[in-house]
């Protein structure tokens, strides 16, 4: 990976489409905070782990984002549901409203996140 600040996340054979997701770390807004990603559509993306509602962390059990269905991600605390493509919110109190984007890459059969790109 060219970038240095790159910070490896997972394999890529790790993330499935609408499997479970992988879990992880980043330093947002001078403090830690649970970020995750997924694939949907054979495309990775990457997501604060912060319901738009309340900010609680998404995944009912640690990596499962996805509804049963694999068709969207769900809020465990409250059921809100998100498109897992761009993160907007299509059902539940936070309608309307978007899950943050994070900056993420598939590279050589690896996931990164990439905080230069998201101003990190």
């Amino acid at each position: 990976m060219a970038d240095p600040a790159a910070q490896l996340i997972c394999d890529a054979d790790v993330l499935r489409d609408g499997g479970n997701g992988v879990r992880f770390e980043i330093q947002h807004h001078g403090e830690t905070a649970a970020a995750f990603v997924i694939r949907h559509g054979g495309v990775v993306y990457g997501y604060l782990n912060r319901c738009r509602h309340v900010p609680v962390e998404l995944d009912w059990q640690e990596g499962r984002f996805f509804d049963g269905d694999g068709d969207y991600l769900i809020c465990s605390m409250h059921g809100a549901l998100y498109l897992p493509d761009n993160g907007y919110c299509v059902a539940g109190p936070c309608r309307g409203q978007s899950l943050q984007s994070l900056a993420v890459a598939e590279r050589e059969g690896r996931i990164y996140y990439l905080p230069q790109a998201d101003g990190a």
